[in-house]
């Protein structure tokens, strides 16, 4: 059964700190954002592409966790891990349940190693992305919640057009 209800947007946080809680408590509402529009729906429909890209609920999701451990484990942090897969491709074994539980542990990580660092600047360990470029933490956290938001808003889109649910 899916919950078409609509859902009450909570706005953005309330928090004006010092950068990282600022920075953390956007990302963070961002990320509840996307787990909140997956939630809810029958397997079927969150993973239903809702465009001709092949884009779905899940995929995000699935692309969302990969992204957390490439900006925050493998960049930032330097870990001697494996590429993650930042496709949105599905698998018969990717089950919503799966998918959002490896998402919330991505996150508690990367929230992990941000709250580990005592300075915003300090570059990342190793280079990441098309440009080669060593980036900073505080880069990585902007970068985040710039993809993030997007996905969120592409998951805003796909859960209306799965049941009509609105709002966050």
């Amino acid at each position: 059964m899916t919950d078409t209800r609509p859902h009450r947007d909570t706005g953005p946080p309330g928090i004006d700190d010092e950068e990282r809680p600022t920075l953390l408590a956007f990302l963070n509402y961002l990320r509840e954002a996307v787990i909140a529009k997956a939630q809810g729906l029958a397997d079927q429909q969150a993973r239903t592409p809702g465009v001709p890209s092949g884009t779905s609920l899940l995929g995000l999701v699935k692309h969302l966790t990969a992204a957390e451990h490439h900006w925050f484990v493998r960049s930032f942090e330097g870990a001697d891990t494996a590429p993650l897969d930042l496709g949105m491709e599905l698998t018969d074994e990717d089950a919503a349940e799966d998918l959002i539980t490896a998402y919330r542990e991505a996150v508690a990580r990367s929230n992990a190693i941000v709250e580990a660092c005592d300075d915003l600047s300090r570059p990342c360990a190793r280079a990441a992305g098309t440009a080669a470029e060593v980036r900073s933490l505080r880069w990585v956290l902007v970068h985040m919640i710039e993809e993030t938001a997007r996905h969120a808003g592409h998951a805003d889109i796909l859960r209306e057009q799965a049941d009509g649910a609105v709002g966050r």
